[in-house]
């Protein structure tokens, strides 16, 4: 939880003062190998947010309810290398939330609707 806030706070600017962190969700394996523990939080507004533009292109802002609905969770696949990578994907206006970050909201999608 401290690597998570950690990042959080170099990578976005996001001060822990405006976090509380209610859990995890199981640990997510990526098709690099990467193990990733995703921390669940609650975020105490107002705060200001001050991305590192070496590490982030972009922050923006998606309604909880549509990362739940699993009618957004699209399962795409693309060709790398030779071999079939399947991964999620959530379209969303002008952006396109996909790979790891999607497969967590997935995730947490389906603890909550347990």
């Amino acid at each position: 939880m401290h690597t998570a806030l950690r990042e959080a706070e170099e990578e976005i600017g996001l001060s822990s003062a405006h976090v509380e962190v209610i859990g995890t969700l199981p640990e997510y394996l990526t098709v690099t190998g990467y193990r990733i523990t995703p921390v669940v939080a609650l975020l105490t507004p107002p705060f200001s947010l001050h991305p590192d533009p070496s590490e982030v292109a972009e922050v923006f802002e998606v309604p909880l309810a549509f990362l739940m609905n699993p009618e957004n969770h699209q399962r795409r696949s693309r060709e790398v290398q030779g071999e079939v990578r399947s991964f999620y994907a959530m379209p969303y206006g002008r952006h396109f939330i996909w790979g790891a970050t999607a497969g967590i909201i997935v995730s947490l999608a389906r603890a909550l609707a347990r």
